[in-house]
């Protein structure tokens, strides 16, 4: 292999080789003033590279840095230019080249399955492998996941880590501080067969930090805050949907809404708790926290304003009622804008349609519509099936002060999103929820799969130029397939997610993959996400039938997984993974049946076996279930009963 020269250049080193006497000498080449993520992307691609060219003689010089854009102002491209003797990865910014290198890695077979580095493939390859050209740019601009459910701080890590890998490049960690998320995995909420452990709110400060400083090292982009808002113009602490047992300040109660008659906190919790926004005192109070936020912290890409966290809780004073919520929204959008302005910052605001927001304004738009971006944010959606586009959309319902319902099907929630869009016509992306709540009803991920899949094919038909995820980061029993389906495919709008499939499940399973595939598809089909997310009746003869099916195919597969017991390589922990989705599976599967009957006593008894079972496994399988979600939602949303009758 030819040794490259050139300009000056710094050169980084990766990982000792894992195997063989012999290796390649590579160097990865970047000039002094490159960003920092494409130094990093620099000692990622020799790290990988020597691992997998280590029975490989001679020399390799890859060189990494920017390039200009052919058509600036796009989402992020690169492009890939390698031989036996080195060659270049470039992009039109940082984060773009680290894109490059993992892309590059997964053309020469680098699987990156899961957010642990245990599950990722690195296969062996010789220098005649080394033989790319081409360049690609991503299909939508926003790409990203957002924080939620219970996480320890190498949780968080870990899915960072995997993000570029998976071709995400955006990370938002919700409230000011994502304390309640570190909170729920520490003190091990859900969970009675553990212990708290110590954490404190500055824990919480600390690796949010660290997590932020990752972020940047990979030049990925930072999402902040959204929920908590109009708790602090109350003066509350507001880093949580718990309540405040603390009654709310005589000098902060005329900024609250007024409901029934009172102003108040709104059933204690103050992030949950709307404003009055016909008292000036309270635009104002509000104003100055944004602006001030976003003086402080300059290093945020997309700063979320968001109102309350609950519906039908809206002010109902004579000043509000002569106007929409969503009115006042915008309204107070402009004037936080008019002080941004003022203090010459140009921080992006991302401004959400949810709940009483789906409702368009009826009068007032944004003064300076470049600083915003739309927010889509589906959460009563079904997802069993994906976004279509037809020729015409239902109606919007007119919007009735605290009596509104919100929209389930596919339609009746895009014809919200036409009505905003007759009035704001700037960048936008979906905020949704499949690995954030439904997900627990589909036990098998596959149909998910493919309805995420079919969803960001849409998008653009959807005027939407993006994705954030909000979900559990341990989305991953059976397998972190949808994700790895939602990154591809946002990366790759062409991806198709059949093929997606074959190279996921052959990286995880082996050649018994299409056993797993087709077992799982199985599953998915008997499944229902509504089901588990609360809609429709309880009492299910469907369902039921479903659910004993259910029952029989892991019954059945046990033979399956008899046969791949033991130690096989990179494979070993999904094979663990699935052993323990079978009995996850049955023991679900049974309270579901039961809930369907129409028996709630054996249903609460099943789901609280289902509850032991998953506290018990809690230690050996932490990264792939989120124990204290999977218990929320089937107790909060799907119906079972924490107690005995």
């Amino acid at each position: 292999m030819g040794r490259h020269t050139g300009p000056p250049h710094r050169a980084f080193s990766g990982p000792a080789p894992e195997r063989g006497e012999n290796c390649v000498n590579i160097k990865t080449i970047c000039p002094l003033d490159a960003p920092g993520p494409v130094a990093f992307a620099a000692s990622e691609l020799k790290g990988y590279l020597g691992r997998m060219l280590a029975e490989e003689e001679g020399e390799l010089d890859i060189r990494l840095g920017l390039r200009p854009d052919p058509v600036p102002g796009l989402p992020d491209w690169f492009a890939v230019e390698l031989d036996q003797a080195g060659g270049s990865i470039t992009g039109n910014c940082g984060r773009a080249v680290l894109l490059g290198v993992y892309d590059c890695l997964r053309r020469l077979g680098c699987r990156f399955l899961a957010p642990m580095k245990r599950c990722e493939v690195v296969p062996p390859i010789t220098g005649r492998a080394l033989k790319l050209r081409y360049e690609h740019r991503a299909s939508f601009y926003h790409r990203g996941v957002c924080i939620e459910g219970a996480d320890s701080r190498e949780n968080v890590l870990d899915f960072i880590d995997w993000l570029p890998k998976a071709g995400y490049n955006s990370f938002f960690l919700q409230f000011k501080s994502p304390y309640i998320f570190y909170a729920r995995w520490y003190e091990h909420r859900g969970n009675p067969l553990r212990e708290g452990e110590p954490f404190t709110a500055e824990d919480a400060l600390t690796w949010m930090e660290e997590a932020e400083g990752e972020l940047k090292r990979r030049g990925l982009l930072l999402h902040k805050v959204g929920h908590g808002w109009t708790g602090e113009a109350l003066g509350c602490e507001a880093r949580s949907w718990d309540a405040d047992s603390r009654p709310l300040r005589s000098d902060k109660r005329p900024l609250a809404a007024q409901v029934d008659g009172v102003r108040g906190l709104w059933k204690g919790v103050p992030a949950n708790t709307n404003l009055c926004f016909h008292n000036g005192d309270a635009v104002d109070v509000f104003a100055v926290l944004v602006v001030e936020y976003a003086k402080e912290n300059p290093n945020v890409d997309y700063l979320h304003v968001w109102l309350a966290d609950e519906y039908n809780n809206v002010c109902q004073c004579e000043g509000c009622q002569k106007t929409t919520p969503s009115d006042q929204y915008v309204e107070l959008l402009s004037e936080i804008d008019r002080r941004l302005r003022l203090e010459g910052l140009d921080t992006k605001i991302v401004f959400l349609l949810y709940q009483e927001l789906l409702w368009p304004p009826i009068k007032a738009r944004l003064t300076n519509p470049e600083r915003f971006v739309l927010m889509f944010a589906p959460i009563s959606r079904t997802f069993e099936r994906s976004y279509q586009v037809g020729e015409s959309l239902p109606p919007i319902p007119p919007y009735m002060r605290n009596q509104i319902v919100l929209p389930t099907s596919l339609d009746e929630n895009l014809a919200f999103l036409r009505g905003w869009q007759g009035q704001f016509d700037g960048d936008s992306f979906v905020y949704d929820y499949p690995l954030g709540r439904a997900h627990y009803g589909d036990l098998g991920y596959v149909k998910l799969a493919r309805v995420v899949s079919g969803d960001v094919k849409q998008l653009k038909s959807l005027g939407l130029n993006g994705y954030i995820s909000c979900q559990e980061l341990r989305s991953g029993l059976p397998n972190f397939f949808p994700n790895y389906v939602l990154g591809r495919t946002l990366m790759d709008e062409n991806a198709d997610v059949n093929q997606l499939l074959e190279e996921y499940f052959f990286a995880a399973y082996g050649e018994d993959w299409p056993l797993v595939a087709d077992h799982l598809f199985q599953l998915s089909s008997l499944s229902s996400t509504d089901y588990i997310n609360g809609k429709g009746p309880r009492r299910d003869g469907d369902m039921a039938a479903r659910m004993e099916a259910v029952r029989e195919l892991c019954l059945d597969f046990a033979a399956t997984l008899d046969a791949h017991r033991g130690p096989c390589g990179w494979q070993t922990p999904f094979w663990e993974a699935l052993d323990y989705h079978r009995e996850y599976a049955l023991k679900l599967s049974r309270a579901l049946r039961r809930l369907a009957q129409g028996d709630g006593e054996k249903a609460g008894e099943s789901w609280r076996e289902f509850q032991k079972l998953i506290c018990e496994k809690e230690p050996d399988f932490q990264p792939w279930l989120d124990v204290y979600r999977v218990l929320e939602v089937t107790e909060n949303y799907t119906g079972f009963c924490p107690e005995k009758p």
